[in-house]
């Protein structure tokens, strides 16, 4: 999650609940924020997502839940989510089940893979770019 960690630095100083939005036509809005949760390993949980527009309603296309650690100077981000408002899907790799986290560890790799892949496409895409763009006006 290059593309994210480094908006995130260029963020930085982040406060606890922040909320970034990034508008690049003609992709959709992306926005990474605090949820003010805490994940798997007691990390806060940060949201990752595209919100589209249909009826009315926003929609995640997708939106991912990464639990946000630090190893050294090197920020991680481990998912534990997965939602497509379009799809109707929605996939929990980790959640809470009677005060202890499970973790499914197939299913938390494949969304690893995908998290790698959509990156990849929002570093394509300019994201990084227009969020320096948005900070400068």
């Amino acid at each position: 999650m290059k593309t994210i960690l480094e908006i995130l630095k260029l963020a930085a100083p982040l406060q606890p609940g922040f909320h970034l939005r990034i508008e690049n036509a003609p992709w959709m809005m992306l926005v990474i924020e605090d949820i003010q949760e805490r994940g798997p390993d007691g990390f806060p949980v940060i949201s990752v997502a595209h919100y589209g527009e249909l009826n009315g309603d926003l929609m995640r296309d997708p939106e991912m839940l990464f639990e946000m650690s630090r190893s050294g100077e090197e920020a991680i981000l481990v998912p534990m989510y997965y939602r497509n408002d379009y799809a109707g899907v929605e996939q929990y790799s980790a959640w809470n089940e009677d005060r202890r986290f499970r973790i499914n560890a197939r299913l938390q790799r494949d969304q690893a893979e995908f998290a790698l892949m959509w990156d990849d496409n929002l570093r394509h895409q300019g994201f990084v770019e227009a969020f320096r763009r948005q900070r400068m006006t």
